[in-house]
């Protein structure tokens, strides 16, 4: 018989090696592809993510002045007026330090510290249209030292429906005297209390200047009408969890709803029309500008990933600019000779 042989272990020993050379560059190409599909469902996640916080902000900024007057909606002050809260980043206490309040308030260097600098906030004032409160003049306007209140027409309905009235709320009030800013302390009815002490300090009815009873005459009111608005606040929040900071939006004085997650830097400036220079990437209007003579806004988001990337250990970060035209305010060519 013939003999049989087999591999000798120098055979064997060659076959294993190659065979483990092969799958280790297959584990590797695996490797690889598995790092580019997260690393793209990453990006993606990512690029999403930061869209999302700019559509919001693009959104409330064209909507900025809309329904209310061009210079602004004046709060309380001069004698006996005390300070005006502005909603604003956890553990700061701002403070609105003009007479009105403005389609847009910019707050540059006022949020937390992302990436070695200070992030901005901003304040955004507009009409709410989801309810024609000014459809009808009001039926009744009283004020006194406690506070004041409203009676609503009773062709519009102010509970019961899908978007009511409530505490909470902030009320643009105008007649021929002039118009105020009031926060909705109570709803009983068609009776709307804006009783002193609110969250905001708006409602202050002895404040020389702003007031609610600044509106009347001697205690009588001319025709007045009421509006609903929105003051809607933007900006960084790093206190709720420092290594996932987030993109704020805050509606008047109520709870913060994240818009974007994982936001480490938010940058506004403004483009101006004065009728002389029209300055351009303004942070903050000065004297002889103010906030009514802003006509654009500058925004600049950057964020990253939740996650690292497999190969590099390290987060992917991407930034987002747009410029946006507040076309509810009156529109001045600045090119035109």
């Amino acid at each position: 018989m013939k003999r049989e042989k087999g591999f000798s272990s120098v055979e064997a020993l060659i076959a294993s090696t190659i065979t483990l050379v092969m799958l280790a560059g297959a584990m590797t190409l695996l490797n690889k592809s598995l790092g580019i599909s997260e690393s793209s469902t990453t990006l993606t996640d990512l690029n999403q993510n930061i869209q999302a916080g700019m559509d919001f902000m693009v959104q409330d900024f064209i909507s900025a002045g809309w329904g209310i007057p061009i210079g602004g909606i004046p709060i309380p002050s001069g004698a006996g007026a005390g300070p005006v809260k502005r909603p604003g980043p956890p553990g700061t206490n701002l403070f609105f330090t003009s007479q009105t309040v403005a389609a847009v308030n910019p707050g540059a260097g006022v949020g937390p510290v992302g990436n070695g600098r200070a992030t901005d906030m901003v304040n955004i004032l507009f009409a709410d249209s989801l309810l024609a409160l000014n459809r009808w003049q009001l039926t009744r306007v009283v004020s006194d030292v406690v506070g004041s209140s409203i009676t609503v027409d009773p062709r519009t309905q102010i509970s019961g429906i899908d978007n009511p009235i409530r505490p909470g709320d902030l009320i643009y009030l105008s007649n021929a005297n002039g118009s105020t800013l009031q926060y909705v302390t109570g709803v009983a009815g068609q009776v709307i209390s804006f009783n002193t002490g609110d969250p905001l300090n708006l409602n202050q009815p002895n404040a020389a200047q702003g007031s609610i009873t600044q509106l009347s005459n001697a205690g009588v009111f001319p025709p007045t009408t009421a509006t609903r608005v929105l003051l809607v606040t933007y900006y960084l929040d790093y206190a709720t969890d420092p290594n996932m900071a987030r993109l704020i939006r805050r509606i008047n004085n109520a709870a913060a709803q994240p818009v974007a997650l994982v936001i480490e830097d938010l940058q506004l400036t403004y483009d101006l029309v004065d009728g002389n220079t029209n300055p351009t990437g303004v942070e903050t209007p000065v004297a002889p500008n103010s906030p009514n003579q802003i006509r654009k806004a500058n925004i600049f988001l950057s964020g990253r990933s939740g996650v690292t990337v497999r190969d590099s250990g390290t987060f992917l970060r991407r930034s987002l600019t747009t410029q946006v035209s507040l076309r509810s305010l009156s529109f001045t060519d600045r090119y035109r000779t």
